[in-house]
C-alpha cells in the first residue's frame, strides 16, 4: 500500500484547504475496509492525531480541530480527504495520512504517506 498526500500550501488565517490522500495498491473494495487517518507534526513538536475515518462511517477528531476540520472519503477513488476550514497559525504543520488496514478501533497505522506542508500565516 502506498499513500500519496497532496493539497498543502501557504494560506492566511481564516482560509481553507483540502488535503487528499490516495491509496495505491489495494482495490477500492479493499480500501473500503481500511481505517484512514490524518496526523500532523508542527515544528519542534511531536506528531499528533488530527482526524480518522473508520470503515463503517465513524469519524473521530482531535479537540483542537473539531468543528473546523472534516474528514471524508471517496472509496471509489481510494481517497481520503481532510477539509480544513477557519485555519489558524497553530495549524501550521506537516500533515500525514495513514492507513490501518485491519480497521482496528484504536487505529494502529500500518502505512504512512509522505506528508504535505501546511503553513498558515497570521
Amino acid at each position: 500500500v502506498q499513500l500519496q498526500a497532496s493539497g498543502g500550501g501557504l494560506v492566511q488565517a481564516g482560509d481553507s484547504l483540502r488535503l487528499s490522500c490516495v491509496a495505491s495498491g489495494p482495490t477500492w473494495v479493499t480500501f473500503v475496509g481500511y481505517h484512514m487517518g490524518w496526523f500532523r507534526r508542527a515544528p519542534g513538536k511531536e506528531r499528533e492525531f488530527v482526524a480518522r475515518f473508520r470503515s463503517g462511517g465513524k469519524t473521530y477528531y482531535a479537540d483542537s480541530v473539531k468543528g473546523r476540520f472534516t474528514i471524508f472519503r471517496d472509496n471509489a477513488k481510494s481517497t481520503v480527504y481532510l477539509q480544513m476550514d477557519s485555519l489558524k497559525p497553530e495549524d501550521t504543520a506537516v500533515y500525514y495520512c495513514a492507513a490501518d488496514i485491519h480497521n482496528r478501533l484504536a487505529f494502529i497505522p500500518d502505512y504512512w504517506g509522505q506528508g504535505t506542508q501546511v503553513t498558515v500565516s497570521s
